[in-house]
């Protein structure tokens, strides 16, 4: 199967406003940040309840955003140099005021991400979440109804979460100075978050939620209940789809991996009848494969850290999930499944 095939089932499996929304932030090129930017301002701006916005109003959420990272991260494209980021540069350290800021947004910062926005692996996707007016002087974009019907999902502020996770993990690759498809990230159960080792140190890179959370699309990985990972009361759980407590029976395997986490309601992950140290059924492992064989497939940055896991080749991964399977059930017992809660999302 191809990587067209799999962006194509994705879509067609789930033709929601959401899983195009997602497909951009997942599938887009990577560049430049200016995509994240673009979309942590749409996302922004839609409150307002104002349809059009001049070049001017959306250059202020785009170029905080991108000096915001700035600080942390000063590599924010593969190009050697681009004047636009220079003056993002210069506004972090004084040298420029806000106004020259905006004006270089204006005149530089839009050039392509306006137009490479909906394009999806070299492709516009049918939907668009803002169209450009360019016809007079005061140049604007003119946001749709299919942008405002993303505030009216559930739990729609998970989107900015997923945005700004993607575009860590994206700019973590080139502040290394390597492909987003070679990072190998690692996860840390205390704090729930993915890192990056970096001379020799720890750099702590993305909330694992946020990061997971594009392909489950807030839904919980076992009975597709709706998750919300900015709410203490519905807060999802990051669970080891193989119990981690299998960890020192089997230490050669690392069931910290990001191939054995995925989100979950606290329900089904603890809850009276939860799967706690109980060993998934066989439709949730065939789950998990294509949850990891889709990310693989994508310009996912996860997508080295999966295959360096759990085999490079689709025929090595599927006899390491069934491997691991087999341990699971002989040490742990019991399977465990769980009546679905919502319609079936992936």
């Amino acid at each position: 199967m191809t990587e067209q095939d799999n962006i194509e089932i994705f879509k067609e499996n789930h033709p929601s406003i959401e899983s195009y929304w997602r497909s951009i932030i997942l599938y887009g090129r990577n560049v430049a940040s200016y995509k994240f930017s673009l979309g942590q301002s749409i996302l922004s701006l839609l409150p307002t309840n104002q349809s059009s916005f001049s070049l001017e109003e959306l250059a202020v959420p785009f170029s905080n955003n991108i000096c915001e990272h700035i600080k942390e991260s000063p590599k924010q494209c593969t190009s050697p140099s681009s004047s636009f980021l220079t003056a993002c540069k210069n506004y972090n350290e004084g040298l420029i005021s806000h106004q020259d800021l905006i004006d270089k947004t204006v005149a530089v910062g839009f050039d392509y991400v306006l137009d490479a926005f909906h394009v999806v692996n070299n492709a516009n996707i049918p939907v668009k979440f803002f169209v450009k007016d360019f016809h007079s002087l005061n140049k604007k974009i003119i946001l749709t109804d299919e942008a405002y019907k993303l505030i009216e999902t559930p739990f729609s502020n998970n989107f900015n979460n997923e945005v700004n996770a993607r575009w860590r993990l994206v700019e973590t690759a080139w502040d290394l100075g390597v492909s987003p498809n070679l990072l190998n990230v690692g996860y840390d159960s205390d704090t729930e978050s993915f890192y990056m080792n970096k001379d020799f140190a720890r750099k702590d890179v993305t909330s694992a939620r946020d990061a997971l959370n594009g392909y489950q699309k807030g839904k919980c990985f076992y009975c597709y209940d709706n998750l919300n990972l900015d709410s203490s009361a519905l807060f999802c759980d990051v669970d080891h789809f193989f119990p981690y407590t299998l960890q020192p029976l089997i230490p050669d395997i690392n069931l910290n991996g990001v191939w054995n986490l995925v989100l979950a309601c606290p329900d089904c992950n603890r809850g009276i009848d939860g799967k706690f140290a109980r060993v998934p059924s066989i439709k949730y492992l065939k789950r998990l494969h294509k949850r990891n064989e889709y990310l693989i497939s994508s310009h996912h940055p996860l997508r080295e850290t999966l295959m360096n896991q759990t085999g490079r080749t689709l025929d090595e991964r599927i006899k390491f999930l069934n491997k691991i399977d087999q341990i699971a059930i002989n040490y742990l017992v019991h399977r465990w499944e769980v009546e679905p809660r919502g319609e079936e999302h992936f």
